[in-house]
């Protein structure tokens, strides 16, 4: 096979939880676009629907289904249903995220506990549940949607002149333990044939982002630029394919440079 055809996802299937989100859209387009047949699960199956519909116009097969990632029985039963349909799952790209602490440190501590049962008991579940059945068939890819608030603490500079801050503790406890849960699962499923990747993106540029912010955050990468709509897509491709068939246990950070400065 050519370099490129490695890059292919035709004739696999995968399942991208939380897709409508700034970072979901892109990676499912992405991994549809490779060729995959691509599920896209999360709470709120009416917006996943409108996503799915609007790829399927371009002729890129994707299924809308809906799932609580912290409901273990909501997670099996996803598993089965798309098993049942399809068959087996070849690439399962963990991008589900609950951000329930909107007072940021001050949130009262039921909303920490809230974003556990999701972001890491949820991770859990589902990771154990595709993966168990990637390892039975010896063969799989698990990619992981970190961030680089999992690698580095809050810059507090970046958001001077706005309303913005980063003081989220739950994200920045889940996102560095899901870099350590990424290596844990390639050792555990590595003699299976399955690997687990981690991708740690940068922040993301939107139309509500004020100016401060945006010039301040994008001094602090090498690129000087915030990333944008379709900057994840290669990297996740790249980790969900046979492009990346000796990589496994990494963390991937795509933030222009920013965790290196």
């Amino acid at each position: 096979m050519r370099v490129l055809g490695r890059f292919s996802l035709t004739g696999k299937t995968a399942l991208v939880t939380g897709g409508a989100g700034l970072y979901g859209r892109q990676v499912v387009r992405a991994v549809a676009e490779a060729g995959a047949e691509t599920y896209v699960a999360s709470r709120n199956v009416a917006l996943l629907e409108s996503l799915a519909e609007g790829l399927r116009d371009e002729g890129l097969l994707v299924h809308a289904m809906q799932f609580d990632q912290g409901d273990e029985a909501s997670v099996l039963a996803l598993r089965d249903a798309i098993h049942e349909r399809t068959g087996a799952v070849d690439v399962l790209v963990n991008n589900a995220v609950s951000r329930p602490m909107k007072d940021g440190y001050e949130s009262d501590i039921e909303t920490f506990a809230e974003s556990m049962q999701v972001n890491a008991t949820g991770l859990f579940a589902i990771t154990r549940a595709f993966g168990d059945a990637m390892a039975e068939r010896g063969s799989g890819s698990i990619v992981n949607i970190g961030s680089i608030q999992g690698m580095i603490a809050p810059d507090p500079t970046i958001y001077r002149g706005t309303s913005m801050h980063a003081w989220a503790p739950d994200y920045f406890f889940h996102k560095g333990g899901m870099i350590n849960f990424t290596r844990f699962i390639a050792s555990y499923y590595g003699a299976s044939g399955v690997r687990c990747n981690c991708l740690s993106p940068g922040g993301l540029r939107t139309e509500a982002h004020p100016e401060p912010f945006v010039r301040q955050y994008s001094d602090r990468t090498f690129l000087g630029r915030l990333a944008n709509d379709t900057d994840l897509m290669g990297a996740v491709v790249f980790l969900a394919s046979d492009a990346s068939s000796y990589v496994t246990g990494a963390n991937l950070p795509v933030d222009g440079g920013y965790t290196a400065k």
